[in-house]
C-alpha cells in the first residue's frame, strides 16, 4: 500500500490511541429517580469524551451518609438541592462546581387503567389497599409525596395502606408489579419521548410539594480527575440536556 494510502489510518490510529491514553473513569453517585436518563447519558458521555462513568444507584440519605463516611464517589448527581449544599458545608465538595441540572416531578401513578383519575380523588375516593412511597426520610420524592398527602388532608387515613419503597425505584416497582395497586412516583419512571407509561396517572400539582431541585456537584474526591470534571460539563451540554427533556424533567 502506497504511503499516501497509510497515513490518513496512521492518523486515525494515532488519535484513538491518544484519547485512549487520555481517557479515564469517574465514580458517580447518582439519585434513583435519574437512572432512566442516567442509562442513556453515561454511555453518550463515554462515546464523546472516552471517560467512562461508574454509576451506582440510590437514595440521597444513603449517599450522603456513605460519602460522609468517605465513599469513594467522585461526583454526586442528587435529587435535591439541599444535600449538594450540605456536602459543601462539610467540606467534601468543591463549592464552585455545583448546578441544577433538573427539576424533577412528582406523579401519582398506577399500572391498572382507569384507577387514578386526572385529579388524584382516588386518594380521598379510596377503592385500593395499597400505596407505594419511597421512604420519606431518605429519599426525596418520599418526603414530597408525604408533604403532598399532607397538604390533601388524606396523610392520616392513607397512612395504613403506604408500603414504602428504600427509593423511588422500589416504589414504582411495588406499584408496577401490582404489589401496590398505585403509588407515588417520579415522572421519569412513566414518561419517555413524549409517552405516558400504560396505566393511570395524575401528575401532582406543584404547589403541593416544595420544588425538587435536583443538583450535581464535584465531590473533593475528583477534584483532581479530569473524567470528573468532564462528566459535570457533559450533564449541562445540549445532548444531555435532550435525554433529561425527554424523561419529563424541567430546567
Amino acid at each position: 500500500m502506497k504511503l499516501s494510502r497509510l497515513m490518513p489510518l496512521l492518523l486515525i490510529t494515532l488519535l484513538g490511541n491518544a484519547m485512549q491514553a487520555q481517557a479515564g473513569e469517574v465514580s458517580v453517585a447518582v439519585a434513583a429517580n435519574f437512572t432512566g436518563p442516567m442509562e442513556k447519558i453515561a454511555p453518550a458521555f463515554e462515546q464523546a469524551t472516552g471517560h467512562k462513568a461508574l454509576v451506582a444507584y440510590g437514595t440521597v440519605g444513603k449517599f450522603y451518609a456513605q460519602i460522609k463516611n468517605g465513599a469513594p464517589f467522585e461526583v454526586f448527581v442528587s435529587a435535591d438541592d439541599t444535600t449538594p449544599a450540605r456536602l459543601e458545608k462539610d467540606g467534601l465538595a468543591e463549592p464552585t462546581s455545583r448546578f441544577t441540572y433538573a427539576i424533577g416531578k412528582l406523579v401519582l401513578w398506577s399500572a391498572k387503567p382507569g384507577l387514578v383519575d386526572d385529579k388524584g380523588e382516588v386518594l380521598k375516593r379510596g377503592g385500593f389497599d395499597r400505596l407505594a412511597i419511597a421512604n420519606p426520610k431518605m429519599a426525596v420524592y418520599g418526603a414530597a409525596a408525604a408533604q403532598a398527602m399532607k397538604q390533601l388532608g388524606v396523610d392520616v387515613a392513607l397512612e395504613p395502606k403506604l408500603v414504602y419503597g428504600e427509593n423511588i425505584t422500589q416504589a414504582y416497582q411495588f406499584a408496577a408489579t401490582g404489589n401496590a395497586e398505585l403509588g407515588f412516583v417520579a415522572l421519569s419512571q412513566i414518561f419517555k419521548d413524549g409517552q405516558y407509561a400504560p396505566g393511570s396517572y395524575w401528575l401532582v400539582p406543584p404547589a403541593l410539594y416544595p420544588q425538587i431541585r435536583q443538583d450535581a456537584v464535584l465531590l473533593m474526591r475528583g477534584k483532581d480527575n479530569p473524567a470528573a470534571a468532564a462528566l459535570l460539563t457533559y450533564l449541562k451540554s445540549d445532548a444531555a440536556k435532550q435525554v433529561i427533556s425527554a424523561h419529563g424533567y424541567e430546567f
